[in-house]
């Protein structure tokens, strides 16, 4: 057994992931691309460090930029799967409120997803493949089952095993997403309040961090520096300026990642 193999095995549910996450490659070549990506890139830093400050020392810390870059890039797998679940949490509503409308139009359920998969971006290459299996000779069924396991959403997930339970007990489907899709709008709105309340707290602290502690602080220095007889120097100025701005995108990427993955 291979070393990439057993690295391989130590990772959660890594085949299924890359699954979800629709990477054709297989745990071990997946690992195996990893590990040479962190080393390549472990290697490049402390190389770079070194032309920079001019100690072998700075090889010491080999092993624990390598660890950490082969455990971050590990997680792009789980990235992407998120980025998925966020992009499908925005069609989700508005995809089953169509297939609902379809059903009730008389539209047999494979037409259904057949429209579905052609009007929607993102939601329609999942239903796209589930008729490609139907075609291909898989039952309604078990493309469902198969789908059911491989979707990376949870919400669409159980829009799916609706239909799957509707079809297995005779019951209506459209009722079934009627109900299910209600549920997910419910989440959504409770969702959408919570970022609501933490909108407040982080407009606070970034007017405090990004704009009056910056702008008073550098108002100060400047005052006090004209009283004592000494400049601040450009450089000092330019590294504010750049840490101001770090700030201000930090608190951007903290919105944005928090901003509920729906429209509404």
């Amino acid at each position: 057994m291979s070393f990439f193999k057993i690295l391989a095995r130590n990772v959660p549910e890594l085949k299924l992931k890359l699954e979800r996450a629709r990477i054709n490659e297989d745990p071990e070549h997946y690992v195996k691309k990893t590990f040479q990506t962190s080393l390549f890139l472990s290697f490049s830093l402390l190389i770079i460090a070194f032309a920079f400050v001019k100690k072998p020392a700075v090889f010491l810390l080999f092993l624990p930029v390598f660890f950490i870059s082969f455990a971050y890039f590990l997680r792009f797998v789980d990235v992407k799967i998120e980025k998925m679940k966020r992009n499908i949490n925005q069609e989700i509503v508005f995809a089953g409120r169509f297939l609902i409308i379809e059903l009730q139009s008389g539209v047999p359920l494979y037409n259904a997803f057949v429209n579905l998969s052609r009007n929607y971006d993102v939601i329609g290459p999942f239903f796209n493949e589930i008729v490609e299996k139907v075609n291909l000779g898989t039952t309604m069924e078990d493309a469902l089952n198969e789908a059911i396991t491989l979707t990376p959403s949870p919400e669409l997930r159980k829009m799916m095993w609706q239909v799957l339970n509707a079809m297995r007990t005779g019951a209506d489907v459209a009722d079934s997403l009627n109900a299910v899709l209600d549920q997910i709008v419910r989440q959504q709105q409770i969702a959408v309040k919570e970022y609501g309340r933490k909108l407040n707290p982080l407009a606070m602290f970034y007017m405090m961090m990004a704009v009056i502690v910056p702008s008073l602080g550098t108002t100060v220095l400047i005052v006090l520096s004209t009283f004592m007889g000494f400049t601040l120097p450009m450089v000092f100025l330019i590294i504010v300026a750049c840490m101001v701005g770090f700030v201000q995108l930090m608190f951007l990427a903290i919105i944005k990642s928090a901003r509920p993955p729906m429209e509404i």
